[in-house]
């Protein structure tokens, strides 16, 4: 009598057999992999939170998205606008101040250098926006990084007319470390807008026309 395919296939030597073992070591890697990944994943709290309070700027992000053009199209909005770090350096009267104090206010802050070129020739643009939409709501917060000769800084905005844009300066450069270490910045000038909630709304890397009407569109809207 031949031999009972089924108790072949269900014996000790059967291919089904050793199948048993193989599923029981993939099912034990899966639920390692899964508490694996139960560590590593972000802080679900923290991401809420993080989200809750960018909401403004969320919101903000995606209505600016179609205003993004012309001289200003190199600007990079964040899908997912995220606090930035707290950025200390001098205000307009010489004083210690720092982005939060701007908060409640729309900012584009701006870090510039007198040794880069960009940055002199961006500046006066940066001075009319200022003077244009400069208001309660929204002000423009160009941050001086010169570490050198940091009388040269201030003779230039005399020399180039600036009459609207405070005298902001970090003398040992910190806020550009600060967020070229955050993946923010990579060099001069750079300028992000940030929403009253203190979240980055968007980057420029760069230098922009600020004074024309694609920015001023912006502005207007973002205010």
């Amino acid at each position: 009598m031949s031999e009972d395919p089924v108790k072949s296939v269900s014996g000790p030597a059967g291919p089904k057999s050793r199948l048993i073992p193989v599923l029981a070591v993939a099912a034990l890697i899966a639920a390692l992999a899964a508490v694996l990944y139960g560590i590593g994943k972000p802080d679900s709290k923290e991401a809420a939170a993080t989200a809750a309070k960018c909401a403004a700027s969320h919101e903000l992000s995606a209505k600016l998205k179609p205003l993004v053009h012309g001289e200003i199209a190199a600007l990079n909005l964040n899908p997912a606008p995220a606090s930035l770090p707290e950025l200390d350096f001098n205000g307009a009267d010489g004083l210690p101040t720092s982005l939060s104090a701007f908060k409640g206010k729309l900012v584009l802050l701006n870090l510039w250098a007198t040794w880069c070129v960009p940055c002199r020739q961006e500046m006066p643009s940066l001075d009319r926006l200022e003077g244009d939409l400069g208001s309660d709501a929204f002000q423009v917060v160009a941050v001086n990084i010169d570490t050198a000769r940091l009388e040269k800084a201030k003779s230039f905005f005399n020399e180039i007319g600036i009459e609207k844009l405070g005298f902001y300066a970090d003398p040992k450069a910190d806020v550009f470390q600060t967020l070229k270490q955050n993946g923010k910045v990579v060099g001069l000038p750079t300028s992000i807008l940030v929403g009253t909630d203190g979240c980055e709304i968007g980057t420029m890397s760069g230098p922009a026309k600020w004074d024309s009407p694609e920015a001023a569109a912006l502005i207007t809207a973002a205010k």
